[in-house]
């Protein structure tokens, strides 16, 4: 057990280490050149890695928040990576089974978030509130998966929209996690807050820059 720990350990160290280092890059360069989507597509995939690989590891190791930013990177990685080929539902274009999928395993991560967030907060611990808000800001990209699905497009743009949004919010679970296991002090909710108070910012300056509203608006 010990040997298949270190194994997904050493895994999981590499995908994370390698996807905060292009993330870093992909969030300070030149947005849709060559070089941006090499390493968008190489952030990508060390995410899903280490997301992956950290659900191994909470199982193994008990390791709750773990197992959280596991399910919330995954999520936000896959539907990024998604929404650049979901670029005509609004032309009719359907979504694939993959999409509903990821739509329920983010549904079914919300709800044991809910469920470990409430027992901490009884436990009169302040994790709970984290991983509540871990749960609210997962459904709500579900809700807006769920509407755009179904044709309920307010953009032009809306998958270049949510693609940034969920790349961004991948690299903050990936931040969070880094920030967590090696800046805990006394002020131990500050890593799971700093990185969301810093980029989230950022998020909502690129949907005002990039969205372009459709005629009917």
């Amino acid at each position: 057990m010990d040997s298949l720990f270190k194994i997904f350990l050493i895994f999981h160290i590499a995908g994370g280490t390698i996807g905060l280092l292009a993330g870093t890059y992909v969030i300070i360069a030149k947005k849709g050149d060559k070089i941006h989507k090499r390493v968008g597509k190489l952030f990508a995939l060390s995410m899903l890695g280490a997301g992956f690989s950290s659900l191994i590891l909470a199982v193994l190791h008990h390791i709750n928040f773990l197992f959280a930013v596991g399910i919330f990177t995954i999520y936000m990685t896959s539907t990024a990576w998604r929404y650049l080929h979901l670029k005509k539902i609004a032309e009719g274009q359907k979504p694939q089974i993959i999409d509903w999928t990821l739509m329920v395993f983010m549904i079914i991560g919300s709800i044991w978030f809910i469920k470990m967030g409430v027992q901490s907060l009884l436990e009169k611990d302040y994790f709970g509130v984290i991983i509540i808000l871990f749960a609210w800001r997962g459904l709500n990209f579900v809700y807006q998966d769920y509407k755009t699905y179904k044709g309920q497009i307010t953009s032009k743009n809306y998958w270049l929209l949510y693609h940034l949004q969920r790349m961004t919010g991948a690299y903050i679970a990936s931040l969070t996690a880094f920030a967590v296991v090696n800046f805990t002090n006394s002020m131990s909710f500050l890593p799971w807050l700093l990185p969301a108070i810093i980029l989230v910012p950022l998020i909502v300056k690129w949907t005002r820059k990039y969205k372009v509203k459709l005629v009917t608006e």
